[in-house]
C-alpha cells in the first residue's frame, strides 16, 4: 500500500498513468463502451463509477493546457436523451476540483470511437449512466 494514492487505482492503471507522456490520451469508458476492442491496453475497473475513477486519475494526472479541450465527452445521439446526461455535470465538477477553467470538447459517437482507438489506454468502468465516456489528455507538471 502506498500513501496518498487513491486505492481505486490498480497497480496496472498506475503503471499506465506513469508511462503516459504529454499529449497521450486515456479513455474512461462506461459499462456499455466497447473498451476491450479499442486498443492494446484495456484496464478493468468494474464496480467503480466513471466520475469516481476520473477523480482518482486526476489526483495524479495533470490535464494538457496546450490543447483547446483536454477532456472530451461522447455526444448524445439525437433522439436518445432529452438534454445533457446528468453525469456530464458530475464530470465537470470533478475536473474543476482538480484544474479550474478546463474546456470540454464533444465528439459524435463514431468520432469518439475513432479517437479512442488511438488512445494510450482505455479504462472499462462499471458506470451505468448513459454517455459517461470521457477522453482525457495528459499534460505536463
Amino acid at each position: 500500500m502506498l500513501k496518498g494514492i487513491p486505492p481505486i487505482l490498480s497497480p496496472e492503471l498506475l503503471k499506465i498513468l506513469a508511462e503516459m507522456g504529454h499529449g497521450d490520451e486515456l479513455v474512461i469508458g462506461d459499462c456499455n463502451f466497447p473498451a476491450a476492442s479499442m486498443g492494446a491496453r484495456c484496464v478493468r475497473a468494474d464496480g467503480h463509477g466513471g466520475a469516481e475513477l476520473m477523480d482518482a486519475v486526476l489526483s495524479l494526472l495533470p490535464l494538457d493546457t496546450f490543447v483547446e479541450a483536454p477532456v472530451s465527452l461522447m455526444l448524445v445521439t439525437p433522439g436518445t436523451l432529452a438534454g445533457d446526461p446528468p453525469i456530464w455535470q458530475t464530470f465537470r465538477e470533478t475536473v474543476d476540483r482538480h484544474q479550474r477553467g478546463v474546456r470540454f470538447g464533444y465528439l459524435e459517437r463514431h468520432a469518439f470511437y475513432e479517437r479512442a482507438r488511438r488512445a494510450y489506454a482505455t479504462v472499462a468502468t462499471g458506470e451505468r449512466s448513459l454517455y459517461a465516456c470521457a477522453l482525457i489528455t495528459k499534460g505536463v507538471l
